[in-house]
């Protein structure tokens, strides 16, 4: 079975990722895992609030998730998996990509905002050669119609 990862965060670029992974696991027998990360920057250490802050950070995750779970149960019938993680996102998706070799394409979402960088991005490109599988692509703006009509 071919399993596609992506990464979920707030940015709009996420969306279209989403949705082109669970069309494609759908469309191909695959499944998606869901990789957030936390990075360490949310999470301050000292005097037991690093705990509070660490399980709103998952509650907040979970939710998100849940949202887009409930679209990939409905519509394209798959079932994702969420993976939770803290540290840094491009050395934990790195790692994930390492560690799991079920995972069979990296789906990105690549934003139209030409003056934005994506540091996950950013690594995954330097260190393309070396990756246990392929990345795609998909742009934030790329309608549903035609993402439903690729996959």
């Amino acid at each position: 079975m071919r399993k596609f990862l992506v990464m979920l965060d707030d940015s709009r670029e996420c969306l279209n990722a989403m949705r082109f992974a669970a069309m494609r696991a759908s469309n191909s027998g695959g499944a998606v895992t869901v990789l957030a990360v936390i990075p360490p920057n949310e999470i301050q250490h000292g005097f037991g609030v690093a705990d509070v802050m660490r399980a709103e950070a998952y509650e907040r995750i979970e939710a998100h998730f849940e949202v887009y779970a409930k679209w990939m149960r409905m519509r394209p019938k798959v079932e994702p998996e969420l993976v939770i993680r803290e540290g840094d996102p491009a050395e934990q998706l790195l790692a994930y990509l390492n560690e799991d070799p079920t995972v069979g394409i990296v789906a990105m979402g690549l934003g139209s905002d030409r003056s934005a960088q994506n540091p996950v991005l950013t690594r995954l490109m330097r260190d393309a050669a070396t990756l246990p599988c392929p990345i795609t692509l998909v742009p934030a703006d790329i309608s549903k119609e035609r993402l439903e009509a690729i996959t």
